[in-house]
C-alpha cells in the first residue's frame, strides 16, 4: 500500500525480510532507533510489545533502562520525566489504559517533550472489551500530540522510525502516537523488511538539546504554575507547534523515501482519479476491505474510490479537499463513535468541516463500524458504495450517523 521507488532505493539498507506481527514490527523498530528508556505497563493488545523489548534489554540487544511500573499513569509520568531529562524515550498502551494516561497526556504535550507511544486500538469498558476499534484513540484526539494510523505492520515499522525524527525536531518538539488496529494487527503476522541498524540510526540521530533539561547541577523548573497573563501565550505555543509539525512531518517522509525507499503522505488515495463515490476510512481492516469492495463495484459499472487518512493530528485538511473535491458522494467510516454529538463518527466531523471550510458541498454521510472488532465485511463496502450512489441522485443524505454491521 506503499510507494516503493525502487530505481532511488537504496537496497542495502534492507537486510532481510521477515515475518512480524505489528507489535513486533514497532518493536523491532524501537530497538533500530536506540531508545534509552522504556516505561510501561502491560495490557492487551499491547502487552507483546512490552514483552519483547524487555527480551531485548535482557539480552543486550537494546542498551536502554526498562521501568515495569504499576500503573498507566505512571508509565507516562516516567517517560515524561525520562524526557525531560533529555533521554530518547518510548511507551505504549491500550483502551483503559490510556484512558489512565489521559492527564498527563496533556502533560507531556504541554511540555513539549518528544515522547513516542504506540497505541493498537481496542474498545473501551463497559462492557469490558478487548478486542479492537479506535474509541481509546479517538478520546485523545485532542490533546495536542501528533497521531498517526498505520494500515500494515511494515508501515507501523517505518512509521516509528520517522515518529522519532518528528517529535525531536526542534521544530516539533511534541510527542506522538503511532495507532493501529488492535488485533487485527497488532497480533497478525505480516512480511515486513527490516533495515540496517545503522541506517536507522544515521536517519535517526541524536540532536543537541535545544531546551532545558532536568539536570539537578544545572536546576531548572518544569510545570510550574501559570496565571491567567501566561497560561494562555504558553499553551498556544504548543498548539502553533502541533499545526506547524505539519512541514516537518512531509520533510521527513521525503527523506525516508530517499534513504529507504517508501513514501505514505498524509493520505493515500486508490481509484481516485475518476472516483466518483469515495469511502474515507483509517487503520488496517477498514481500508483493505473497503478497497476490495471497491475492485468489485469498479467491476460492475461504478466508479468506486478509497481515500486513507493516515496522518490523522495534525487533520490534512487540504489533502482530503484535494482528493473528495470531484467526487458525487462521500462515505466516512468511523472505528469510533463520539456519543451524543449530532453527527457520531469522530473523523466524519474534520472532515465535513475540511470539504465545507473550503466550499466543497457534496452529500458526505457518516458510517459507523467495526466496534469492537465487529467484523466488516467486504460486502458491507459493497453496498455502501451502492448507497452513495442513490444518495447522490435523490439528494436525500441521512442526518444521522449509519451504523452497520448492528444487530
Amino acid at each position: 500500500m506503499t510507494q516503493v521507488i525502487e530505481k532511488e532505493r537504496e537496497r542495502s539498507v534492507v537486510v532481510g525480510k521477515v515475518g512480524l506481527t505489528t507489535n513486533y514490527a514497532i518493536a523491532h523498530a524501537v530497538k533500530d532507533v536506540d531508545v534509552d528508556v522504556v516505561a510501561a505497563y502491560p495490557i492487551t493488545p499491547q502487552t507483546t510489545i512490552i514483552e519483547k523489548l524487555a527480551e531485548y534489554v535482557a539480552n543486550g540487544e537494546l542498551d536502554a533502562e526498562f521501568i515495569p511500573v504499576e500503573s498507566e499513569h505512571s508509565a507516562l509520568s516516567a517517560a515524561v520525566g525520562a524526557s525531560a531529562a533529555g533521554a530518547r524515550v518510548f511507551t505504549a498502551t491500550s483502551a483503559q489504559g490510556l484512558e489512565l494516561m489521559h492527564e498527563i497526556l496533556h502533560i507531556a504535550s504541554g511540555l513539549r517533550l518528544p515522547i513516542v507511544m504506540a497505541v493498537p486500538g481496542r474498545a473501551l469498558s463497559a462492557p469490558i472489551s478487548i478486542h479492537g476499534d479506535y474509541q481509546d484513540l479517538m478520546n485523545v484526539r485532542d490533546t495536542g500530540w501528533v497521531i498517526y494510523i498505520a494500515s500494515t505492520a511494515q508501515e507501523a515499522y517505518d512509521t516509528v522510525i520517522e515518529a522519532f525524527r518528528v517529535a525531536e525536531d526542534p521544530r516539533v518538539l511534541l510527542p506522538v502516537i503511532v495507532s493501529y488496529d488492535g488485533f487485527l494487527m497488532s497480533h497478525t503476522t505480516e512480511p515486513v523488511e527490516v533495515y540496517d541498524t545503522k541506517a536507522v540510526r544515521e536517519f535517526t540521530p541524536r540532536r543537541h538539546n535545544t531546551r532545558p533539561l532536568l539536570n539537578p547541577e544545572r536546576p531548572v523548573t518544569m510545570g510550574a504554575l501559570a496565571t491567567p497573563d501566561w497560561y494562555y501565550e504558553i499553551k498556544y505555543q504548543a498548539i502553533n507547534a502541533l499545526r506547524a509539525s505539519r512541514g516537518v512531518i512531509d520533510e521527513v517522509d521525503s527523506e525516508f523515501n530517499r534513504r529507504f525507499g517508501r513514501a505514505y503522505g498524509a493520505v493515500e488515495g486508490f481509484m481516485l482519479d475518476d472516483a466518483d463515490y469515495i469511502l474515507v476510512t483509517y487503520g488496517g481492516a477498514a481500508t483493505w476491505n473497503a478497497l476490495e469492495a471497491a475492485k468489485e463495484a469498479r467491476g460492475r459499472g461504478l466508479r468506486a474510490g478509497v481515500l486513507r487518512i493516515r496522518l490523522f493530528r495534525p487533520f490534512p485538511s487540504n489533502d482530503l479537499v484535494k482528493r473528495l473535491a470531484d467526487a458525487k458522494a462521500v462515505a466516512v467510516v468511523d472505528r469510533a463513535i463520539a456519543p451524543g454529538s449530532p453527527v457520531e463518527g469522530p473523523v466524519f466531523k474534520d472532515v465535513y468541516i475540511a470539504l465545507r471550510e473550503a466550499g466543497v458541498d457534496k452529500p458526505i454521510v457518516s458510517v459507523i463500524h467495526g466496534i469492537s472488532q465487529r467484523t466488516m465485511y467486504i460486502r458491507d463496502f459493497y453496498e455502501l458504495y451502492y448507497k452513495l450512489r442513490d444518495i447522490a441522485s435523490t439528494g436525500n443524505v441521512p442526518r444521522e450517523s449509519l451504523y452497520m454491521g448492528l444487530r
